[in-house]
């Protein structure tokens, strides 16, 4: 074999890797600010490595999609673990309150009930954005047919719905029953 001390080579002669990839997703797990970037420096202390290895690992996992990178300079370059959009974010242009509102709005049910009246009042929640006076017989004639959320009635889902629906920014309830709802906005 080599002199003590050299690195391991693989079958075809090439030096053996001994760091995996996956090493330098440790060194995004170990950090304090999980929203900080990090560089190529930073790899290279947490590991021991060269500059070229950290590069090389970290354009890997560029490469795999599991970190993200910019430059940010004439030479430098930071990289970061892209955050996943969750199930409750949307692709439309809905304000981030008007989500969290329909998402945090008092409902009866549980589980898949309760994720049904959620749909049922965000599509409730659109057709007034989309219509900014509406009755509630409106809703129920577009609306309740194609979200019903569990209800066997248009009456028992209205009774259910409105009062979460009335909650949400930008929407002026009615003063008294029978007159317009009206959509101000979603900010």
């Amino acid at each position: 074999m080599g002199e003590q001390g050299e690195r391991p080579r693989n079958t075809d002669g090439q030096y053996a890797d001994r760091i995996p990839p996956e090493a330098v997703l440790d060194v995004f797990d170990d950090r304090e600010d999980m929203a900080r970037p990090l560089t190529a420096g930073d790899v290279m202390d947490a590991l021991d490595c060269s500059r070229r290895t950290a590069h090389n690992k970290l354009s890997t996992l560029v490469d795999r999609g599991t970190l993200e990178t910019r430059k940010v300079g004439a030479r430098s370059r930071v990289w970061w673990v892209p955050m996943p959009r969750g199930p409750e974010s949307r692709t439309d242009e809905r304000p981030l309150p008007v989500t969290n509102a329909i998402q945090d709005a008092s409902l009866p049910g549980s589980g898949p009930t309760l994720e049904a009246r959620r749909e049922a009042l965000s599509a409730a929640y659109d057709y007034l954005a989309a219509n900014p006076e509406a009755k509630k017989a409106d809703f129920l004639r577009d609306v309740y047919h194609d979200h019903p959320a569990g209800y066997e009635s248009p009456e028992a889902w209205w009774n259910a719905l409105h009062p979460a629906l009335k909650d949400l920014p930008g929407v002026d309830p009615p003063a008294e029953r029978g007159h317009l709802w009206h959509f101000l906005g979603g900010d």
